[in-house]
């Protein structure tokens, strides 16, 4: 559980990391879409090269991202399977009952496979392991500043998702602490029916929901004591100003994109 990466950012000095933060919130929602553009192999093919450029950039070690990618891996497995035996095409490559499996199949699994890896890459590498909370805080209350003007509380919903974002890492680590306590006492998780390791999540849920409640309350009073009411009359700290160079990235992003587009509509090698 410790290998989620959603929320922890990892220091580096790198490319990823001096980017302006909002510049990093539009390229990530840029990349989202890219990875739903690709349809053949040759966009694939590129797309999973933009994430491992995107992991060289990022300066994150592989063994890092690789352990991220590991609570996805069952999901990742299971898409595949689906894709495999469920994906109806003109070319059988093995039949025996109601067992068949055609060439289709597999190329929809290795696209899904691909897809999703590089979803969680990109994301990973553009926002939690290169942004701090505090300027994921500040690009997202930027960006949804327009709304403002429709009295929507951005502040607050900066600050929500922030808080959020935080507090994935703690949970998960208070969740290993309670399992670990519930091992020692007897408890086993691993064994058994689905229904009777399902009963079993319950000494860790309640404990964990209280634990929860707890730092929610403890963190409302640490920010009522400093006086905090909110986005009105709000100053900060650092005021950040875009450069040229944060251009460059999102300018290449698009230009993928573009790329992604032109190989769908040529259709070199397989086709979705």
């Amino acid at each position: 559980m410790k290998s989620i990466a959603l929320g922890q950012f990892y220091p580096s000095e790198s490319v990823l990391h001096r980017l302006d933060p909002r510049i990093k919130v539009i390229l990530t929602i840029l990349y989202i879409v890219c990875s739903f553009l690709c349809k053949n192999i040759v966009s694939f093919a590129l797309l999973l090269l933009s994430a491992l450029v995107l992991i060289l950039l990022g300066r994150i070690p592989l063994k890092v991202v690789l352990r991220g990618l590991r609570p996805v891996l069952i999901i990742l497995i299971f898409t595949a399977f689906l894709n495999i035996f469920w994906t109806k095409g003109e070319h059988l490559l093995f039949g025996w009952k109601f067992i068949q499996i055609y060439t289709e199949g597999l190329y929809a699994a290795v696209f899904i496979i691909i897809r999703i890896t590089a979803l969680i890459i990109g994301t990973s590498m553009l926002l939690t392991y290169t942004t701090t909370p505090i300027a994921l805080t500040d690009a997202i209350e930027d960006l949804l500043l327009p709304l403002k003007k429709l009295h929507v509380p951005v502040h607050e919903f900066a600050m929500m998702m922030t808080i959020a974002l935080r507090f994935i890492p703690t949970l998960v680590e208070e969740t290993d602490k309670i399992m670990t306590a519930q091992k020692a006492r007897g408890a086993d998780f691993s064994t058994g029916s689905l229904i009777d390791r399902t009963k079993a999540l319950i000494p860790i849920l309640i404990p964990l929901f209280v634990s929860a409640f707890n730092r929610a309350g403890d963190l409302a009073t640490a920010m009522e004591c400093r006086c905090y009411h909110g986005g009105e009359g709000r100053t900060r700290m650092t005021v950040r100003h875009v450069r040229f160079a944060d251009f460059i990235p999102l300018v290449l992003l698009l230009l993928l994109g573009a790329a992604l587009i032109v190989f769908n509509i040529v259709g070199i090698g397989y086709t979705m």
